[in-house]
């Protein structure tokens, strides 16, 4: 019987993705990590599994290589760059994920972000907690430039959500001008955006091209009192480099759902910032999301084992994988 690994975290047994692999022939094994899970754990757990359903496993070359059945990897989000999908291309392991799967989720919490950075309530239930009554004035979203960097699906479900609050869109994307049909959107470069908005929102794939994307030069190129907001992926932003911005007054501060390093290491810099929140890199999980994302993602796995992967992102895979030890 075919095996199937299931490392994301809010997949069970005998639950409805499990009943459905189940129902499909499929043997399922339920691997979700309980922490950093180190490459020769990973290379255990998929002994003898053709195909795997995972979370944000690091799918490295080597992990691959030495995961000889494996056939099929599926994503159950939308981010894919934990795995190496040129190796798994040669190695003829099928990779997919699922796009658009959290597009509402990310766009509700990126709302959510934005009102806690202008009505500072982190900062004001934080204060109260700790037995002072803060009462510092927040500002209103109405009139306000909201930049999107990059122009995905969950960027999409932004701008309904910003123009119901009143606000005027940005957008940099490289979507194809006759893909970029929203009236309420105008299109700009980077720089333009940087210097025009007063919340600048992350919604782009982390590639080669856009590691790092936001440095200081950006950063330098934003207003004082501007906002960051990152849902993308933590490899977007430098780091360092924001948080000598946020320090020097350069911009007004940063709301992040994702890091570099998650969980956010001890002695992380981006700790103890006045004006720096992270979050736990939630933005894409609702109960309705998730459900979502755990059956589409069992639905896309069967279909690649039969050859017939819906989202794949890298090409039909026509390496035997017997052949390589």
């Amino acid at each position: 019987m075919t095996r199937v690994l299931v490392t994301t975290d809010y997949l069970r047994p005998g639950d409805e993705v499990d009943r459905y692999l189940r129902g499909a022939g499929l043997d399922t094994v339920h691997r979700p990590p309980t922490g950093p899970r180190q490459p020769d754990e990973l290379v255990e757990a998929l002994g003898g599994i053709t195909a795997a359903l995972i979370g944000n496993e690091p799918m490295t070359a080597d992990v691959l290589a030495k995961a000889t059945d494996l056939r099929v990897v599926v994503r159950t989000g939308v981010g894919y760059d934990s795995v190496d999908v040129e190796a798994a291309t040669r190695l003829g392991i099928s990779v997919s994920n699922l796009p658009g799967i959290n597009a509402n989720a990310v766009a509700e919490y990126t709302f959510g972000l934005l009102l806690a950075a202008a009505r500072r309530l982190v900062q004001t239930a934080t204060g109260v907690a700790a037995g002072t009554w803060p009462r510092a004035d927040g500002y209103e979203l109405r009139g306000a430039t909201l930049g999107l960097v990059g122009y995905g699906a969950a960027a999409r479900a932004v701008v309904p959500l910003a123009a119901a609050f009143g606000m005027n869109v940005v957008c940099v994307t490289g979507v194809p001008p006759d893909q970029r049909l929203d009236p309420r959107v105008e299109f700009v470069d980077l720089p333009e955006l940087l210097t025009r908005s007063d919340y600048v929102s992350l919604h782009t794939a982390l590639t080669p091209r856009t590691r790092g994307l936001i440095g200081e030069a950006e950063l330098r190129q934003m207003r004082s009192t501007a906002v960051l907001v990152n849902t993308a992926r933590g490899g977007v932003v430098d780091e360092a480099a924001l948080v000598a911005a946020v320090r020097d007054g350069v911009i007004a501060g940063a709301h992040l759902d994702v890091v570099a390093q998650e969980p956010l290491p001890a002695d992380s810099p981006l700790r103890g910032v006045d004006g720096i929140v992270v979050y736990s890199h939630l933005a894409g999980q609702t109960a309705q999301a998730r459900a979502a994302a755990g059956m589409e993602g069992a639905v896309e796995l069967v279909a690649a084992l039969e050859g017939k992967a819906r989202h794949r992102v890298n090409p039909q895979p026509t390496a035997d994988r017997s052949a390589h030890p």
